[in-house]
């Protein structure tokens, strides 16, 4: 690449102390790199589960890639992204996404039905959601089980099933936000590692979803 590309690395929905979260690239100078093909180029180098470009930090709009993919919405880029930029509108191809802090947390409000498509799978415990293995490429699976119902309290795991070398994904905004509709209420859930999102329904079929993120480091490519 002829200019050097600062990408500030996040961890988006860490655990209470801190730990686990989401890895993700925000590149906030999207204009340095203005093709699609350059933006997938460097979101398979750099082999986060996503990579985001801001393309007007004013107007929050930004363009979202996987390692194979340009996705029109995701969870956790956009939870980061509205971290990083302090700002409470994100502009995607779905529409607007409303943002927000509070404390800690920062939290999306979006629709379950902007979400990429997602094999829900239940187990019965949260003990054979820990035992799985990776299953082969083919299908976009979330594993989840009950750790404690009645308090919304969710184990899961998932796994993309691209074959792009994200063979787990640590914490899955979209997928936590169709499990949210399909269940009906808020969830607080425990994905991957370690990590947490908290979702909550919201009126006129809007989910919320809220995590913690934090800054790792900042590289150049």
């Amino acid at each position: 690449m002829e200019n050097a590309v600062l990408i500030d690395v996040l961890r988006v929905f860490c655990g209470p102390a801190g730990h686990h979260g989401n890895a993700l690239g925000v590149v906030r100078e999207g204009s340095l790199l203005p093709d699609e093909a350059a933006r997938q180029a460097l979101a398979k180098e750099l082999g986060f589960s996503e990579t985001v470009f801001v393309d007007d930090p004013e107007r929050g709009a930004v363009d979202i890639y996987t390692p194979g993919v340009r996705l029109p919405f995701a969870g956790h880029p956009l939870v980061g992204a509205a971290w990083l930029l302090d700002i409470d509108v994100l502009e995607l191809p779905v529409g607007e996404i409303f943002a927000r802090q509070d404390g800690e947390f920062t939290w999306i409000t979006a629709r379950a039905e902007w979400a990429p498509p997602r094999t829900l799978r239940q187990y019965a415990t949260a003990t054979e959601v820990d035992a799985l293995d990776v299953p082969e490429p083919g299908e976009w699976i979330y594993a989840w089980a009950w750790e404690d119902e009645a308090a919304g309290r969710v184990r899961a795991r998932a796994f993309p099933g691209r074959g792009d070398g994200i063979d787990e994904d640590e914490a899955t905004g979209a997928a936590a936000l169709l499990l949210t509709s399909t269940l009906g209420r808020a969830l607080n859930i425990t994905q991957g590692k370690g990590s947490q999102l908290l979702t909550a329904p919201a009126p006129d079929g809007l989910i919320e979803l809220g995590g913690r993120v934090r800054l790792e480091r900042s590289i150049t490519r």
